[in-house]
């Protein structure tokens, strides 16, 4: 029977170890032996069948092929046949002998016959049958009951609703390192897989459908520990837990392993409350994204993009340097100027040429009327003859360069040949990757498309899929050199200020605000600054008050009922004395009255003004998936109107912090503008810090927070303004 989860009982579900942070987040991914399914020695076919044009029949063939490629041992189940593709059957899985590692159920009766394989014990079972949570309710009924069977034994799943291109046939042929993909529609990855026809190299395929168990993360994992495995692209619909696939991509990141993804679903609208200003802002996507950036994950936008980013990953070392220079070498000053153009409105560095490499470029290889200095334009002629390869080698062996451009919008008889041959001897004598963009329209010309491929280059069909290429290769690595695992620090306790934030919190109902009063007062118990606020509850006690925090002053209706005080009219600024003091109380809660006729009122607050900053919002928000979100903006009462807002997942240290605000397009104006004086950059890093450590240690007891506006001020920040939202009761599965 349900019961109400209040927090009292959520940490006690907690378990009292490192496995889980103060939020109650796991700390560690679980260990599956994914190479035990992804290798098999013992395969059983539940519902194996070879009559002509039924699905399980296919899939009954594919497995028995894959096993006898492979030498593993092959067992169809069927109750009623004889033999399946010249191999007895067995009438039930009880039947099949020996260890068994892979169940591939095909019946009709999905949930049934995986019951049997848990009473069986196999180690792994795939369901390819749909009809289950995206089926509607009926579906989702049948899936909570495989959840149940998964939870019950110790047979991992894969899927429902998905298929077998984990045991497609991989080309053995192709060097280097290669793409390991993990999609959620099996025929979105098609592209991918067929790759290979054009000399990518693809190792595994993991297709996990409706994940009730085997998840994303669990590949993602095991693609990031393989050797052979240079990326991992992926094509995503939705994730089934936030914190996994946070610490999968933290371990991908700490092994330097690059992540391309395809996920789709940005329209999704977030499950926030919308009482604050950071519950208005934050959607599924947006957090998502956040999460992304936070890890190095590159987002592709469609599959040709996926393939051609995730390829180039494969084949493109690190560079050398952080922020790597660029050189676009073309046959055409056009073709030369138009890329230049795209990479720089990337925000990527064309540094020029060295002159004694300009002048070496000039001394009998490219005519002197043409442009060396970078882009590089040889007019076409020299790349037919001995002249390409030292023009090449020239450029290559320059200082600043550390990527080669090379675009090529169509194939040119007489150039062809020659261009690249020298492109790919040129790639394989230095580390510096050359991109290539071969934009002839496929079956003009596939042979050199395919020969640049099969000489390991990066290779583009258009301009934009490079550049977008190229900036995701500059960011990864930038962010991989610096990369630090937010989970090595991660509180595992909650501080004291914790008892008395939940104190406070206790005098507001389930998914009711506090007022500003006692906001104010849990910011100041997690040491945020907050203005010097007084409580009055009659207008002689404002006089007072406002002598004492100094004149001038704002006042404002303090009520957990009234949160959007501006719009309502409850705030005054510059009240500069005694008897606008007492003017003002009176309008004020005259206003408050008329506003809500049964809002509870706690008084008016005399508050000190603050100017000279910027006005920033900083919150927290609740996500479905990943818990509690912080966000950081600029604006102030105009937030929602410039949606200049970033998100960040907790856990994430001060450097991410701060990177953070560096994707605010109004960033600028915290480093001082038409000359205003720059702000504090670092004390608002560490209000997000701050405010970082309440949203883990409260994960359980606050919905949202807003502080709007954070003054941010040449020296400090100081909360203006500050909402929560107690959390509303959860319900317990208990």
């Amino acid at each position: 029977m349900a019961a109400t989860l209040t927090r009292a009982s959520y940490s006690r579900r907690l378990p009292a170890s490192h496995e889980h942070d103060v939020s109650g987040r796991a700390l560690r991914l679980r260990d599956v032996d994914l190479d035990r399914f992804l290798r098999p020695r013992s395969v059983a076919v539940i519902g194996a069948s070879e009559t002509p044009g039924r699905p399980n029949s296919a899939m009954t063939r594919k497995v028995k092929e894959w096993a006898d490629a492979h030498g593993a041992s092959f067992h169809p189940v069927h109750p009623t046949h004889a033999a399946v593709l010249g191999v007895d059957c067995v009438p039930s899985v009880f039947e099949v002998p020996g260890d068994l590692d892979l169940a591939v159920i095909v019946t009709s009766k999905a949930v049934e016959t995986f019951q049997e394989v848990v009473e069986r014990t196999a180690a792994f079972a795939v369901i390819f049958a749909a009809g289950f949570a995206e089926a509607g309710a009926g579906g989702r009924q049948l899936q909570a009951r495989l959840e149940q069977l998964v939870r019950a034994g110790d047979v991992r799943l894969l899927g429902p609703n998905t298929n077998l291109n984990a045991f497609e046939e991989f080309r053995a042929d192709l060097d280097g390192r290669s793409i390991a993909l993990i999609t959620q529609s099996g025929h979105q990855g098609r592209p991918i897989y067929q790759g290979q026809e054009l000399g990518i190299r693809l190792s595994h395929w993991a297709p996990t459908g409706n994940e009730v168990d085997l998840e994303f993360a669990d590949f993602l994992r095991h693609f990031a520990d393989q050797p052979e495995v240079g990326v991992i692209a992926g094509y995503i619909e939705g994730f089934k837990d936030g914190r996994t696939l946070m610490l999968a991509l933290d371990h991908a990141a700490q092994q330097r392993k690059p992540v391309v993804v395809v996920k789709v679903g940005r329209t999704d609208e977030g499950q926030s409350m919308a009482m604050a200003h950071t519950g208005h802002l934050t959607g599924s996507d947006a957090v998502t994204s956040a999460v992304f950036r936070q890890f190095g994950v590159t987002r592709a936008e469609a599959l040709d993009d996926l393939l051609e980013t995730s390829a180039m990953f494969a084949r493109a070392r690190p560079p050398s340097r952080r922020d790597p220079g660029v050189c676009v070498y073309s046959i055409s000053g056009g073709t030369g100027a138009h890329m230049a153009d795209l990479v720089a409105a990337a925000g990527l560095r064309l540094p020029a040429l060295a002159r004694a490499t300009q002048r070496a470029l000039h001394d009998g290889l490219i005519p002197d009327y043409l442009r060396v200095s970078n882009p590089v334009d040889c007019g076409g002629a020299p790349v037919a003859d001995e002249r390409g390869r030292k023009i090449l080698d020239l450029v290559l062996a320059d200082r600043a360069v550390d990527v080669l451009v090379v675009p090529i919008t169509g194939a040119l008889g007489g150039f062809d040949k020659p261009f690249v041959r020298d492109l790919v001897d040129a790639a394989g004598s230095t580390d510096k990757p050359i991109f290539v963009v071969w934009g002839s329209p496929p079956g003009t010309d596939d042979t050199y498309y395919r020969q640049l491929l099969d000489g390991g280059l990066p290779v583009f069909r258009t301009f934009g899929n490079c550049v977008k290429a190229l900036a995701a290769y500059t960011s990864y690595w930038s962010f991989a050199r610096g990369y630090r695992s937010p989970f090595a620090g991660v509180p595992l306790e909650p501080l004291a200020a914790a008892a008395k934030a939940r104190a406070i919190l206790a005098t507001a109902a389930p998914g009711e605000a506090l007022s500003e009063h006692a906001s104010k007062q849990l910011l100041a118990a997690y040491g945020i600054r907050t203005t010097s606020d007084v409580l009055c509850e009659s207008a002689t006690s404002a006089v007072k008050a406002a002598a004492a925090v100094g004149y001038p002053v704002v006042m404002k209706v303090s009520s957990p009922d009234l949160v959007h005080k501006t719009e309502l009219g409850l705030i005054r600024t510059g009240v500069r004395s005694a008897r606008e003091v007492r003017t003002t109380y009176d309008e004020l809660l005259t206003r408050a009255r008329r506003a809500g006729t049964r809002a509870r009122i706690d008084g008016v607050l005399v508050c000190e003004t603050v100017t000279g900053g910027v006005e920033t919002v900083v919150g927290i928000s609740h996500d479905s998936l990943f818990g509690p979100v912080v966000m950081a903006g600029l604006g102030g009462v105009l937030v929602e109107v410039l949606d200049d807002v970033s998100f960040r997942v907790p856990p994430f240290g001060a450097p991410e912090a701060e990177r953070m605000l560096r994707e605010l397009a109004g960033f600028p104006l915290l480093e001082g503008v038409r000359g205003q004086k720059p702000v504090d950059v670092g004390a608002l890093v560490d209000t997000l810090m701050k405010v970082q450590r309440l949203a883990l240690d409260l994960a359980a007891d606050v919905a949202e927070l807003d502080i709007n506006p954070l003054m941010v001020r040449p020296r400090g920040a100081v909360a203006l303004d500050a909402l929560v939202v107690r959390k509303k009761e959860e319900m317990s599965s208990d």
